[in-house]
């Protein structure tokens, strides 16, 4: 751990991350790369993608489809550069910590959007009250949990109270979604703003500003001239965002160069033909992100707003699923290996990840085993075969999550315990119901904000989480609440392995596997870095074509 107080140029490590390097290509949210003249050729850089928009709002909308946009329209006080997780000033001249529960951050002097309007403390201190009022289930606002105020004394200076003294993590909080600075001019404070009214606002502060706008087909940007972050200005001028609706002519145009680069998803098989073409270049490693079931516990069978409410039969058939799914199998014949097996929420590589599922579910080692389903149902008196209705996703997740949860349906209904109703539901609409409790079971994916275990623990189990699946647990809540402000990294690593243990024997979500999926570009692009440490570091500003 190091200082806390930085200026333009200088960066600081806010905790140790381990020496395990991550590679992760896609994330809940992405990059952060901006109206007006920018340096860079006029040829446009087109990138393609099956991900959908949600809206531009930063306050309602916390997905990779939203996020590929507003990460590069919209800037942060703080950010991390390509191959980095220490975060460093973006809007900011400096950042420090004058007393344990109080961050100071200074404005970089003659701030503007690309409107013309100018950004001072006073949108900073909206920015983040906003968040907190609005508190959007699909939002980033739980990311501000130990935020208790954000005073704006001067136009450049801002001061923000943490609730709890020694939080380190709270620098990282200022580089997500939930820092995006947006204009007080333009946007409302207590309601989402529609994508119509955004775009007419041009209340872009990043790299790019958004030319046009045909939401989910295809938008332009035109490099930001009023951007002042340390990502400067783009190596292209002009950005095209095509939209996909199916995986198979994204790839047949990124082959045949009508596209530039691909940017969320491509299947595996896909991504493995192209890696065999000549002038395709395929960006891929190992990688944060995470797959997942999970349960609603209020609607799941059994669950607390059903008919049959029961605590124990309501455990009893999450932890037997947790029995019946094969990891190993999912990550062969789905994912040729490039997923590996994920046994708990925290993945592999991160400080204190233990694998808490994999020594008390199924055989013990880690592959399924019926029989240990079949006891832990038949001892909470569940009559099989139990129904379960589980929703999943291919225009955010991808084409391949048809694959995969079909193999899951089929494992679990071969135990002869369960009978699975699988259906599929585009994300625009899936994000909205699942928040309103109709998926009983239901797919999520994960990529971290910023490079720490809490990101995995408190987005998942804390209070008001974006999980949002109704699972609460006060011993839980004390284990997240105190790793966040443990500044002993052993004690800290010793409490983010409890909250795993006990966040497993309750298993409110089944993690399934871990991994990443690729960026694929035309030979002649350059800039996508050989290392990314973060799921945020896909950036256009570093893009350049020939």
């Amino acid at each position: 751990m190091s200082t806390f107080t930085g200026s333009a140029g200088q960066s600081f490590r806010v905790l140790s991350l381990g020496t395990a390097v991550l590679v992760a290509l896609t994330a809940c949210t992405s990059a952060r790369s901006g109206s007006g003249d920018g340096g860079g050729s006029a040829k446009a850089l087109v990138i393609g993608t099956t991900d959908q928009v949600t809206g531009l709002d930063p306050a309602g909308s916390w997905d990779a489809g939203s996020g590929t946009i507003e990460s590069e329209v919209y800037a942060t006080l703080l950010t991390a550069k390509n191959g980095s997780s220490d975060v460093s000033p973006d809007l900011a001249a400096g950042i420090a910590l004058t007393d344990p529960t109080t961050y100071t951050v200074t404005l970089k002097p003659g701030l503007k959007f690309a409107n013309g309007h100018e950004l001072t403390s006073s949108d900073v201190k909206f920015s983040f009250d906003r968040q907190l009022k609005i508190a959007d289930k699909n939002g980033p606002s739980s990311l501000l949990y130990n935020l208790q105020s954000v005073a704006a004394p001067d136009p450049t200076k801002v001061v923000f109270t943490v609730k709890s003294a020694n939080d380190t993590l709270f620098p990282q909080i200022l580089s997500t979604a939930a820092g995006y600075i947006v204009d007080e001019e333009v946007f409302p404070a207590d309601r989402i703003l529609e994508d119509a009214a955004v775009i007419s606002g041009q209340p872009w502060n990043g790299p790019y500003a958004i030319g046009s706008y045909d939401k989910n087909s295809l938008v332009s940007f035109t490099a930001n001239s009023a951007y002042q972050g340390q990502l400067g200005t783009p190596k292209t001028k002009n950005v095209q965002l095509k939209y996909y609706t199916d995986a198979s002519n994204l790839k047949l145009d990124v082959q045949q160069g009508t596209i530039d680069a691909v940017y969320r998803t491509l299947p595996t098989t896909d991504l493995q033909d192209l890696s065999t073409k000549q002038g395709i270049v395929v960006h891929t490693g190992s990688g944060n992100g995470i797959r997942f079931i999970v349960f609603n516990l209020k609607t799941q069978p059994f669950g607390s707003a059903t008919q049959q409410a029961d605590p124990a039969k309501a455990l009893a058939v999450r932890q037997a699923v947790a029995d019946s799914v094969d990891r190993a199998q999912l990550a062969s014949q789905v994912y040729k290996n490039t997923f590996q097996p994920l046994y708990t929420s925290v993945p592999d590589g991160i400080t204190g990840a233990t694998p808490a599922l994999k020594s008390i579910y199924g055989d013990k080692q880690g592959g399924p085993d019926k029989a240990a389903a079949a006891q832990r149902l038949a001892a909470a008196g569940v009559s099989t075969p139990v129904a379960l209705n589980l929703q999943y996703n291919t225009d955010h997740y991808g084409s391949s999550s048809a694959d995969e949860y079909a193999l899951v349906k089929t494992q679990l209904e071969a135990t002869g315990l369960f009978k699975v109703n699988l259906q599929s539901t585009a994300w625009a609409q899936y994000g909205k119901e699942r928040v309103a409790d109709q998926y009983p079971l239901y797919q999520l994916g994960w990529y971290a904000d910023y490079l720490d275990a809490d990101n995995y623990l408190s987005s998942f189990y804390a209070d008001n989480n974006w999980v949002n699946n109704g699972y609460s647990d006060p011993a839980v809540l004390a284990l997240i609440k105190q790793e966040e402000t443990e500044t002993d990294p052993g004690k800290r690593t010793a409490l983010i392995k409890q909250a795993q243990e006990a966040t497993a024997a309750a298993v409110p979500l089944v993690p399934l596997l871990q991994g990443s999926t690729a960026i694929v570009t035309r030979s002649g692009v350059s800039g996508v870095p050989d290392q990314l440490t973060s799921a945020y570091q896909f950036r256009w500003a570093e893009l350049a074509k020939k």
